[in-house]
């Protein structure tokens, strides 16, 4: 026994394993755990405080099917997918000037990228409420400018103040992977579409935009898939016309009560956003081919 258990640890395989089995199993227990537990509870029903242990699908029936959760995990998509773009647009210009025009000034331009992080990000969310509100920032300096006549209101409580306050929370998430993307590219291939005649317009699509797309769909996926799942944002600048899936998640483990449904809506939602992500991933991947 001895010595098979030396081979086995003589295996650089069995070593890795055992090396990183500890963290392993926490994460397990602190990831997937959990999840499983939401998961069980999306099969069961509850009758007033009492868990009734029994298989049942109608969690997911009122999940998928009634209009109120429908129409609250489209406008959650939309308003994610939204803000992923959005901020992905926003983002790739800033990524490729650091990485392009930023010199030894590179370090101080993502140092300065993160300096609004420095705040809670509670404090940013109450920031822009206090920016798009009725006798805010914009509102003011519209009407000192004279562009408009009364303050506007469709601004803030709405899914506009949504996108708005999402994009501003994730840009910095979005840059850093796409500025890595950028700076990996190997700028003899730029010379060489140079010398072969194409194009500042031209380049950047037949190389720099291919090449880069790994922090593109980086940068898409972690905003996107964060942002479904935020309900304090909708909570505080959204209004009845900015509330998400998460917000009825959250009040069906809060108020509500009824953990089964909210678990239902909780698993429904991861399933549809994987789903999306992956199509989306494809997607980007094919335009790449294309560019190429």
């Amino acid at each position: 026994m001895n010595r098979r258990v030396q081979l086995a640890l003589a295996n650089p395989t069995v070593r890795g394993w055992l090396v990183i089995s500890p963290p392993l199993v926490y994460a397990l227990l602190l990831l997937v755990g959990p999840i499983l537990v939401v998961v069980a509870y999306s099969f069961w029903t509850q009758d007033y405080l009492e868990i009734r242990r029994e298989f049942t699908l109608d969690n997911y029936r009122a999940a998928l099917g009634e209009p109120i959760y429908r129409d609250l995990l489209m406008r959650s998509l939309w308003i994610s997918a939204t803000v992923s773009v959005v901020t992905v647009v926003l983002s790739y210009p800033v990524a490729y000037f650091i990485s392009f025009r930023g010199g030894r000034f590179k370090s101080l331009w993502l140092f300065a990228i993160t300096v609004p992080f420095w705040s809670g990000y509670l404090l940013r969310i109450l920031s822009w409420k206090v920016i798009l509100g009725y006798n805010g920032i914009i509102n003011s300096g519209l009407l000192a400018l004279g562009l408009i006549k009364e303050p506007l209101t469709s601004i803030l409580y709405n899914a506009n103040a949504v996108v708005i306050t999402l994009t501003h929370s994730w840009v910095a998430f979005a840059i850093l992977p796409i500025y890595v993307s950028i700076e990996k590219i190997d700028r003899t291939l730029l010379e060489a579409a140079d010398d072969l005649g194409d194009g500042p317009l031209r380049r950047f699509l037949r190389v720099t935009l291919p090449l880069s797309m790994p922090g593109i769909v980086a940068a898409l996926l972690i905003v996107m898939i964060p942002t479904v799942g935020d309900y304090v944002t909708p909570r505080l600048v959204g209004g009845k016309d900015g509330v998400m899936i998460a917000n009825a998640i959250q009040a069906q483990f809060g108020k509500a009560s009824n953990w089964p449904l909210g678990s239902a809506l909780a698993i429904a939602t991861m399933l549809v956003v994987s789903t999306m992500a992956l199509a989306g991933v494809g997607l980007l991947y094919g335009l790449r081919r294309l560019l190429r």
